[in-house]
């Protein structure tokens, strides 16, 4: 899959060094470029000097002492407007605020800048104007719309059990939560992390109550989930914890990462191709079912308004995500060779998993090399999970939240830094549409008990929206198993092969009536006439080198050179 005599090492650039500054204390220069980013302050990275005295994050002042009820009466009052209190709450509450730089949608005539205000992760809606200022002035107004109703359950006491999941276990270190308990109440509030992990467990029983023999392959789940105002619906679901043996498949029949994540989010690919069919059925029921509408001013589709993605992880995914909890990037916590090693992109050769710097590359033989499962994720969350092929059809498909099983003291902090500020500030850089999407991350419930039944199981299990049954598919061999519940044919070809994508793509491009798509038949160029994906994809990986977190392995391209 990866050539192991590629290039990964020598680009290792200043990370730390750029990421040092935002943890040491604040000076006036500090003070002047952050102060338009308000975020919380890590408990972890506070304490006292050597003189005894406390510092804060740069750019950051001490916790105004005033309440959010005086703030927002101020600004219903004209004292002060929406972009100035959304700081303030921001501040007051230990949110995390940011302002970001978007694309108009819609069929908008006219040049518009266009702003959206993400708070915690949490995109809202967009705001234009016809400079800067007036957009972010709008996008502040349409976010307080949504975000002042939610101050009601900022309380200090705590919510009933009925009003949200039980709180988190007790850890060594005090988490955020911990030192401020309006924003913890505030997270155990939201109906999404009692909603999503219950649907996941739900389908995921009805899956497997009759083929109890796959069970054990259960605690490696990844899913995907539609949430609309009428609740959240599971649309695809993949586990597994295994590379493929083979190296190079010329034919594109063989799977090569069943991993959980990957499983489900080629799961999903094959749930969006479903809706694309239907949306351009010359059925209008179908039409109107599909989660698509027509952008006009992109001409290309994008999901309806009011519909969200969100991702279920039952364990921490490989690779930069597990980060020892009291990794710090901190001078005065861990050596600086230590915290590149760690937030670095990852490999996984063998089933084992190793840092991009590491010596044990230079010395291995395989040839059967893929990214880490974080670092995947943090490519989907600037590239968008619907890949090359799916662009020529569709905007960028980005998830809003990762939720994250907690199983018994999971520490999230490895996944917020490699999925979110590994990539922040590359938004300015990437053609139009693309974007880093900063995640809720959170923990949930898990869906499943970790290693029940033996997590050695090679076996990968696959579903999406519309299956009537599950596949198995042998992570090693990348082939589907004869006892599968699901067979696509006599040569045990996985329904999730590239193969098998390619086959649905000119579906969908026959039904489009694109043309241009129709005539080409190899797969490798398909990809590459994807000209605004391609494009952010050089953006990103360039963007990861310099930033000294390595260099991603490209794919050899013998592997896509197939035309069915």
């Amino acid at each position: 899959m990866f050539s192991a005599n590629g290039s990964f090492r020598g680009c290792r650039g200043a990370s730390f060094g750029q990421m040092l500054p935002k943890n040491l204390p604040p000076t006036s220069g500090s003070m002047e470029s952050n102060k338009h980013q308000s975020t919380f302050s890590d408990p972890q990275k506070r304490g006292p000097d050597r003189q005894g005295a406390k510092w804060v994050r740069p750019g950051y002042a001490e916790k105004p002492q005033v309440s959010p009820k005086v703030l927002v009466q101020k600004y219903n009052n004209g004292e002060t407007n929406a972009v100035s209190l959304l700081h303030q709450l921001a501040q007051l509450l230990q949110l995390q605020l940011e302002f970001k730089e978007t694309v108009t949608t819609g069929n908008v005539p006219g040049f518009y800048f266009a702003f959206a205000v993400v708070v915690d992760g949490v995109q809202h809606k967009t705001g234009l104007g016809v400079t800067k200022k007036e957009a972010r002035l709008n996008a502040a107004q349409l976010a307080l719309e949504d975000f002042l109703p939610n101050l009601g359950c900022l309380k200090t006491d705590l919510p009933h059990a009925s009003d949200g999941p039980p709180p988190l276990p007790v850890k060594k270190e005090l988490s955020v939560s911990d030192s401020h308990p309006s924003r913890a109440i505030y997270e155990r509030k939201s109906s999404v992390n009692l909603q999503i992990p219950l649907a996941v467990k739900d389908q995921l029983s009805k899956l497997l109550n009759n083929h109890p023999e796959f069970s054990s392959c259960g605690d490696t789940t990844a899913a995907f989930i539609i949430k609309t105002s009428s609740g959240c619906e599971v649309v695809a679901l993949g586990t597994g914890n295994f590379n493929s043996r083979d190296c190079v498949s010329s034919n594109g029949r063989v799977v090569r990462d069943s991993h959980g994540v990957v499983t489900a989010r080629r799961s999903l690919m094959r749930y969006l191709y479903r809706h694309l069919l239907m949306y351009f059925s010359k059925n209008t029921n179908l039409t109107e079912k599909s989660v698509f509408t027509h952008n006009v001013n992109s001409n290309l589709l994008c999901l309806k308004s009011g519909i969200t993605l969100h991702l279920y992880v039952n364990q921490l995914p490989k690779g930069a995500a597990q980060i020892p909890g009291n990794l710090h990037l901190s001078p005065l916590s861990v050596a600086t060779w230590q915290v590149n090693n760690e937030i670095s992109l990852h490999m996984a050769v063998e089933g084992k998993v190793f840092c991009v710097f590491s010596s044990i590359l230079d010395n291995t033989a395989s040839e059967m090399i893929s990214m880490s499962t974080t670092d995947k994720i943090t490519q989907w969350q600037v590239l968008g999970y619907q890949g090359a092929l799916l662009s020529h059809f569709i905007e960028p498909v980005y998830v809003q939240s990762i939720l994250v099983g907690d199983s018994g003291g999971t520490d999230i902090r490895g996944m917020e830094m490699s999925v979110s500020q590994r990539v922040e500030g590359i938004t300015s850089q990437m053609p139009m549409f693309y974007c880093m999407i900063r995640p809720l991350i959170s923990l949930v419930p898990s869906v499943v008990a970790p290693n029940a039944g033996g997590s050695q199981l090679t076996c990968a299990i696959n579903w999406s929206e519309g299956d009537s049954s599950v596949e198995v598919v042998d992570g090693l061999k990348g082939k589907t198993v004869e006892e599968s519940p699901f067979k696509s044919g006599p040569a045990l070809a996985s329904r999730l092969c590239k193969a098998g994508m390619l086959h649905r793509f000119r579906l969908v491009a026959k039904e489009a009536q694109r043309q241009d798509l129709i005539t080409t038949s190899c797969y490798r160029e398909l990809k590459m006439m994807a000209k605004p994906y391609q494009e952010a994809k050089s953006v990103l990986r360039a963007y990861l080198c310099q930033q000294g977190f390595g260099s991603w392995l490209e794919k050899l391209p013998e592997g896509d050179n197939f035309s069915g």
